[in-house]
């Protein structure tokens, strides 16, 4: 059996590319609530946070209650709290992920979203699309597209330092 070559991807380049789609949004909304999903996308939050200096606190969701794949993919659930400072109600919202994949995680996210209110929208913002869906979501923004087939892993490491990796 041969070990899968591990690639690893410019995530500093991701993140600048990402933070240039999302300066209109912030923009337009000063207001904008940036959301993380724990873990990666939180990390990911931060730092967007940090560059754009917001003045709503930084929040983030813990989707582990809502997933509905834990038996496909071996995940056991260890559901924490998520952490909403901000009020998101008539808010332009900014989730954050770092992998977007076949969609559940979105799914997830937006049920534990409006458990703490009503947005006046909604805009996805991830490190990595894959391309692939089981749920139609698509991103607002971007940092990396990649085309991997279904054996295929790609993980952000951290929080310090950010690393992408493909397995």
């Amino acid at each position: 059996m041969t070990d899968t070559p591990t690639r690893t991807y410019d995530v500093d380049a991701a993140l600048a590319r990402l933070t240039e789609q999302l300066t209109p949004v912030v923009a337009e909304q000063p207001d904008v609530v940036i959301v993380g999903v724990e873990t990666g996308g939180a990390w990911i939050a931060e730092r967007l946070h940090a560059h754009f200096g917001l003045s709503a606190p930084l929040c983030t969701i813990n989707i582990s209650f809502y997933r509905d794949d834990f038996s496909t993919v071996g995940l056991h659930p260890s559901v924490g709290p998520s952490h909403i400072p901000a009020d998101i109600d008539d808010a332009t919202v900014i989730l954050v992920d770092d992998v977007l994949y076949t969609g559940r995680t979105v799914r997830a996210a937006l049920n534990e979203l409006f458990d703490y209110g009503r947005p006046a929208a909604v805009r996805l913002a991830v490190l990595v699309d894959r391309g692939t869906r089981e749920l139609p979501f698509a991103p607002d923004a971007v940092g990396l597209t990649l085309d991997l087939p279904a054996e295929q892993r790609i993980k952000l490491t951290g929080p310090e330092p950010l690393q992408l990796e493909q397995r």
